[in-house]
């Protein structure tokens, strides 16, 4: 398999990223499934971390979300340890895929001086390949021996598989007073979906939040975020969302009210975190070339005005056009009228851009197709949807479907 070309959305530099006080990580070139780069990643957590997640809800859920979601249910507040790999997702891979989740837990805990109920795993490529556990053997003591406060680039780079570069992010925000850090990674480039979108991100703080606080701050965050974007419309068996705190910050004691007023600026910040790194995912989407968002306004709820927005974001003949330039609106309205969400034609209004193109049920009499055109030119596409319903609004960010979307995926397991 050739390499994708890399995304016209590809940051110029790499972003400066801040260390976060009590997570060490470290990668190796261990071969799982890729030649000469990255492709494991390993954490090394202070004790009494809290981690909260958010997983796959495919029924086909690989080995390691099951892993690690019986590690948050059992021990979210002393997490010791992350692994991750990159190339064989250990999906649909039977009693051997479990075993193999055992094993690495227990050699990654052995190296942290910890409990294999401590550690999480992750794993992303391709579905129901056998994984070897000889790469891990081999590389974890290698990784444990280099393990650095400042490899975040080198981590986001470990968990690629077809992403055309590295996804990170970091913050500097204030928690009761304390400088704290907030510093993310992610992967993902197609598989991408609602309900996470293959993807995995990692995001690591040195707040001192409690787990259960800590697991309805990622919650609202991820829904405005990884649970707003679409490539493809495949929600992958491996979907992962992790987020750390560390409690290094200086606070003397984990805050455990998710409303508590002190975690304003935190949740303000975690937030912009989510939406970096879930647009980032969707700006390097498999074969994309325009970055899409969907706004949907005036409907009579929220679950209405999602349904009819991802109704647009995953419609292949919406997607098309947006690739071949083309302002083809009645694909618009098709793709939000196919929604079955209730919608009344004659109450919606439709923009391209800046461009009103529809409302009362027809083109708009000053619609300027050659002003439409001309938005579609550009990279950056917005189409605004409002269905005179009520007050309920949604964001989703999607891509172009373009033939590098086939040729990538055509070829992924060669």
């Amino acid at each position: 398999m050739s390499a994708p070309l890399r995304s016209p959305f590809a940051p110029k530099f790499v972003p400066n990223l801040y260390p976060v006080p009590g997570v060490e990580l470290g990668t190796a070139a261990a071969n799982v499934k890729y030649k000469g780069r990255r492709d494991l990643l390993m954490a090394f957590f202070q004790p009494n971390t809290a981690a909260a997640g958010v997983f796959t809800v495919n029924e086909a859920t690989a080995a390691p979300v099951l892993w690690s979601r019986r590690v948050i249910e059992t021990t979210p507040s002393d997490v010791r340890a992350l692994v991750v790999n990159a190339g064989n997702a250990n999906a649909f891979t039977g009693m051997r895929g479990h075993k193999i989740c055992a094993d690495v837990a227990a050699e990654a805990a052995r190296l942290a001086g910890a409990d294999p109920a401590k550690v999480l795993l992750a794993s992303t490529g391709v579905i129901g390949e056998p994984m070897a556990l000889a790469p891990f053997k081999t590389y974890l003591p290698r990784i444990s021996e280099g393990l650095s406060a400042s490899l975040y680039k080198d981590a986001a780079e470990a968990i690629m598989t077809t992403d055309t570069y590295p996804k990170m992010v970091s913050r500097l925000t204030k928690l009761d007073g304390h400088v704290t850090p907030i510093t993310g990674i992610a992967k993902g480039s197609g598989m991408i979906a609602p309900n996470m979108a293959t993807m995995l991100a990692f995001v690591f703080t040195s707040a001192a939040i409690a787990p259960v606080c800590l697991d309805a701050l990622l919650r609202e965050a991820v829904d405005s975020s990884f649970h707003a974007i679409t490539v493809d419309s495949d929600t992958s068996t491996n979907d992962t969302v992790l987020l750390f705190a560390t409690g290094a910050n200086g606070q003397e004691t984990p805050i455990d009210d998710p409303s508590d007023r002190r975690l304003d600026e935190f949740r303000k910040a975690l937030g912009e975190i989510m939406i970096d790194l879930a647009q980032q995912v969707i700006k390097d989407g498999e074969g994309a070339r325009k970055f899409v968002t969907v706004m949907v306004e005036a409907a009579r709820d929220t679950a209405t005005a999602r349904a009819v927005g991802f109704s647009i974001a995953n419609s292949p003949l919406v997607k098309t056009a947006i690739a071949g330039e083309d302002p083809n609106w009645g694909r618009i309205i098709m793709a939000a009228g196919k929604a079955g969400a209730g919608i009344d034609p004659d109450a919606l209004k439709l923009w391209i851009g800046p461009n009103l193109v529809a409302k009362g049920g027809a083109v708009h009499s000053r619609y300027s197709e050659e002003k439409a055109a001309e938005h579609m030119k550009g990279q950056d596409i917005l189409l605004r949807l409002d269905l005179g319903q009520g007050d309920a609004a949604t964001t989703v960010w999607t891509t172009d479907l373009t033939h590098g979307y086939i040729d990538i995926n055509a070829d992924y397991r060669s």
